[in-house]
């Protein structure tokens, strides 16, 4: 993200975590249902959200349910009724929201969801990692990883932005490292007049559930229709990344703040670049710099976007470089390459026609940190192991035990 010295409104500096951004984005967005069910690391979102309705800064009903399940079949019903809803989750909360993941997408119902992102069971852990999100890809939601407050809040509106638009209508994630972001607090802007928000968030028509006009959602389709119904989804997760640029500009225009799918720091002149997602972008960030004063022209990417995957934009930002390293937060287990999104990132680069040598990191997994000297000494891994780094798989980075050649 770059911060312009001007924007269109006048805007406070406030000190948030994560958590608290997201439910200052979904105030401003006049958000009428909200639904969760607590889970470390996301309860604080709404509880904040709870506080601003009980204090009146927000109108919007909140429904207190007995499990996450539960949690999203209530926005699910909601938004069929033409509702702007709103829930958050984390971990096995999202894998408990599973099923009906699905039929909010199939439905084509614009919901948002926070995810303050936290490792799976079992063992427990109460720690981050992407593994929740990861298992989630394949659900038809449009996906944002944020790694700064300030994005989280950005995010939120971003993604009703993009979700009510009549040309798409899925449903949305914006997620952030648990505990890492969700509970540590940062500076951020935020429109000093709410209205600023809401012009941006037009209330848009759409069908909804109508007893005066009535029509039916999700009924049961024979072989002879599901296919055509499902590949509307599949057009319009692709015409989502237009609408995405479209918002994108929409933010800088209005709050001066300019967002890519994919973000890059000293990219273009590098030979090596290293890209990863989330929270640990700034550490990497400081990392590089310490490369480039050892002479290693080293640059740093970061996936905001997750779904719709933004090929184009890592091919144009990765096309000169000889060495792309991933590093994944989450373990895809037993496939050829068990970082998910190198796994995709391979996959993308391919289809573009773009072979530079890659290869696949997984750190950070269940909480563990990410220094600057891990990504450094990665980089220098990456080098010594050359081409061959691809042939070994992914590189289980500081795992007692673990062998790479």
């Amino acid at each position: 993200m770059e911060t312009k010295l001007e924007s269109r409104v006048r805007q406070t500096r406030v000190i948030l975590n994560s958590n608290y951004a997201a439910a200052y984005a979904v105030r401003d967005a006049d958000v009428d249902v909200i639904s969760a069910y607590p889970i470390t690391p996301q309860t604080g979102v709404v509880e904040k959200l709870s506080e601003m309705i009980a204090e009146g800064e927000l109108d919007a009903e909140m429904i207190h349910v007995e499990s996450e399940h539960s949690a999203l079949s209530a926005i699910i019903g909601a938004s069929a009724v033409g509702a702007r809803v709103f829930t958050a989750t984390s971990s096995q909360g999202l894998e408990y929201m599973h099923e009906v993941l699905h039929i909010a997408s199939g439905m084509r119902l614009p919901l948002v969801m926070a995810i303050a992102t936290r490792a799976l069971s079992a063992p427990i852990s109460i720690w981050n990692d992407y593994s929740d999100l990861m298992n989630v890809r394949d659900t038809s939601w449009i996906t944002f990883i944020a790694s700064t407050a300030q994005e989280v809040y950005d995010s939120i509106i971003e993604a009703y932005m993009v979700s009510e638009d009549p040309r798409i209508l899925l449903p949305s994630i914006v997620a952030y490292d648990g505990f890492w972001m969700s509970h540590t607090y940062e500076p951020l802007y935020i429109p000093e007049d709410r209205k600023t928000v809401l012009e941006m968030l037009p209330r848009r028509p759409r069908y909804t559930l109508d007893p005066d006009n009535p029509i039916t959602m999700g009924s049961i389709v024979n072989p002879d229709w599901y296919y055509e119904i499902k590949y509307q989804q599949v057009e319009a997760m692709k015409e989502a990344y237009r609408v995405i640029r479209e918002a994108d500009a929409k933010i800088e225009e209005n709050l001066g703040r300019v967002y890519k799918p994919v973000e890059s720091y000293l990219a273009e002149d590098s030979e090596i670049l290293v890209l990863t997602y989330g929270g640990i972008y700034g550490t990497l960030q400081t990392a590089v710099d310490l490369l480039r004063s050892e002479g290693l022209k080293v640059g740093a990417l970061r996936l905001r976007l997750w779904r719709p995957f933004p090929a184009r934009d890592l091919k144009t930002l990765v096309e000169d470089a000889k060495t792309l390293i991933v590093v994944d937060r989450a373990i895809s287990y037993g496939a050829s390459i068990e970082g998910p999104v190198a796994l995709e990132t391979i996959a993308a680069l391919y289809r573009e026609g773009l072979y530079p040598t890659i290869a696949s990191f997984i750190a950070g997994i269940g909480g563990r940190p990410v220094s600057e000297d891990d990504f450094r000494d990665m980089v220098k891994k990456a080098l010594e192991l050359g081409e061959r780094a691809l042939k070994i798989g992914s590189i289980h980075w500081g795992v007692r035990g673990a062998e790479y050649e």
